[in-house]
């Protein structure tokens, strides 16, 4: 391909991009984030480039208008920019930093949970492509932005200035959204995801009784057998998914949790502890010390002085 016709290619979507980036600004205002009338989508500005930043991060999609975002999991890195989108298909302990954002083009995205009910229906009305087993397993990915893509975000941020519209109007856009995910590469991620009787499925499914659990103890074996999977193949592909093992998910999982309750809920770290687990408050500082880089109370303090 010639370099002539390579620049005709890239300027719709870098038109798009840019109106991506204007219909957030006009919403969000000076904001650093704004939880729309939209559920599961929020808004996100940033002026200056932010530390790395640990927490669980649901099913979702995000794109950026505007700068660029690195999120970091196990010992993969990946950098989403207004050119890609990143797309997470079960909930992870991540780490994420705004990499790239200046006061007069500051950072600005989006982030939209996805309806994995919503995304199963779309494959009943359409089973054209069937569920199929893919090389690459990892509940996280990045992959180019179509112009398509774009479009249907670009509408749904419009339609936030017509609430009256957004009952009618709103689910039909995230139908749409879903249905151009599913035809892109990520296709095969969100139908394993989402159908029965295939590993990632069932490893989703263990997640989601982690998620749910995870104050309780837990034995691999019974997390095994709930997959039907012997402990071997659990592992094996419980890594392939999450880029660590199952104590180390549910380990981080804890720690997330005990760092929001200190946040939002003022627990002290020995209170905090115990509710997401520990039955040990050093071991509980130590391990959070060594994930979060400080102890939990200067932490907190820390974070605190930054809203």
């Amino acid at each position: 391909m010639n370099t002539e016709s390579s620049s005709i290619e890239i300027l719709p979507n870098a038109i798009q991009t840019n109106s991506l980036a204007k219909h957030i600004s006009e919403l969000i205002g000076l904001n650093k984030r704004l939880d729309t009338p939209i559920k599961g989508l929020s808004l996100h500005r940033w002026e200056t480039p932010t530390d790395p930043t640990s927490y669980m991060l649901a099913p979702s999609i995000c794109l950026i208008g505007q700068g660029r975002k690195r999120l970091f999991l196990g010992d993969d890195n990946f950098v989403c920019d207004p050119h890609t989108f990143l797309l997470t298909s079960i909930e992870l302990p991540v780490v994420t930093q705004i990499a790239e954002a200046k006061p007069e083009t500051p950072y600005l995205g989006i982030t939209m949970e996805l309806n994995l009910r919503m995304i199963s229906q779309l494959m009943l009305d359409d089973p054209s492509k069937q569920a199929r087993n893919s090389n690459d397993r990892l509940g996280v990915s990045v992959s180019d932005l179509s112009e398509d893509l774009i479009d249907a975000f670009a509408r749904l941020l419009n339609l936030l200035k017509t609430p009256e519209d957004l009952p009618v109007l709103g689910p039909l856009i995230q139908q749409e959204i879903y249905y151009r995910l599913l035809k892109s590469d990520q296709g095969p991620r969100l139908r394993n995801i989402v159908t029965g009787g295939n590993h990632s499925h069932q490893i989703a499914q263990v997640i989601e009784s982690l998620k749910a659990n995870f104050c309780k103890p837990v034995k691999i074996e019974a997390l095994a057998n709930d997959a039907g999977l012997s402990i071997s193949a659990f592992h094996n592909h419980f890594r392939a998914m999450t880029a660590m093992t199952p104590l180390q998910f549910l380990k981080k999982m804890r720690l997330n949790e005990a760092r929001r309750l200190m946040l939002a809920e003022h627990l002290d770290a020995s209170k905090a502890a115990y509710e997401v687990g520990y039955e040990s408050p050093s071991q509980f500082s130590r391990e959070y010390n060594r994930m979060f880089g400080a102890p939990p109370m200067r932490d907190i303090k820390q974070l605190a002085s930054k809203l």
